[in-house]
């Protein structure tokens, strides 16, 4: 078996790795091209290193120069972070934070999705322990109004959007709770804008409530929610936290960048905002 040399060091390899890294990091703070004096000195690297650098990465077209002496990110990182992009699963990104959210609270937890009309449950974490008698199995679907995740997603909609839903569906219910009446709907769309969050005091299923968080990509649309379903009177209000962050997580995971903090920003009306 040949023998590595311990007296050759792998650190020039690793240096300037990390020189391109913190060229391409220089390189994405700015939208505009850069010159190569300007990236020597923010990157503190000679002119020459930082020269022969950026025209390897040039030849790999991780970097362009739009003209001598200037540089910026290259298409070939649009076309990596495309493929990454198109792997990205939402259930692939759920499914062990969803886990972990279960094994702490002992209840069901739900991913759902939105399809047309309905919510589409496409993963779940769940135990006999949980006490449940009703629990969702993926690929079942509910009407938008009567769950969390739904009205996370009508909260989007404009108020034209949700009178034509009202009427498409006739806001038909499934237990007494069921909210039928369009202002009684508004109404709580309104409250999931405000804080983000949604709930069903058993309108899908009397014995059940649920509360959701959604769950956004990285272009900050939101694409599923994550909720928490117990028995009416075991659901704990100190699970939503831990509901919130567990939402978050998966949302970073798919990219999902959170805009500066802001006193009363919740994505949902950001969302809603930029849609109009």
């Amino acid at each position: 078996m040949k023998k590595t040399d311990p007296s050759i060091s792998p650190k020039p390899s690793v240096q300037v790795l990390e020189r391109m890294f913190t060229l391409i990091d220089v390189l994405a703070s700015r939208e505009e091209a850069i010159s190569l004096k300007e990236i020597s000195e923010k990157t503190g690297l000679h002119p020459s290193t930082t020269h022969r650098i950026l025209n390897d990465l040039t030849i790999g077209r991780f970097v362009d120069r739009p003209e001598s002496g200037s540089y910026r990110l290259g298409m070939r990182l649009l076309e990596l972070g495309n493929l990454v992009k198109a792997r990205l699963s939402v259930r692939d990104a759920a499914l062990t934070p969803m886990r972990a959210l279960h094994k702490l609270i002992q209840q069901p937890v739900n991913l759902s999705m939105r399809q047309g009309d309905e919510i589409v449950y496409v993963e779940r974490a769940y135990s006999e322990r949980s006490g449940m008698q009703v629990v969702r199995a993926i690929g079942g679907r509910a009407p938008l109004h009567l769950t969390s995740t739904g009205k996370l997603f009508l909260a989007l909609d404009d108020p034209q959007r949700v009178r034509a839903y009202a009427t498409r569906t006739g806001l038909a219910g499934h237990t007494r709770n069921s909210i039928t009446q369009l202002p009684l709907l508004e109404r709580e769309l309104a409250k999931a804008r405000q804080y983000g969050i949604a709930r069903d005091n058993e309108e899908l299923e009397l014995g059940v409530r649920c509360m959701a968080a959604g769950v956004y990509d990285d272009q900050g649309k939101l694409v599923a929610g994550l909720s928490i379903s117990a028995p009416a009177d075991r659901l704990d209000e100190g699970w939503l936290p831990k509901l919130q962050a567990t939402a978050n997580e998966i949302s970073l995971a798919l990219g999902y960048t959170p805009p500066s903090v802001e006193a009363g920003h919740n994505p949902l009306t950001s969302q809603r905002t930029e849609l109009r």
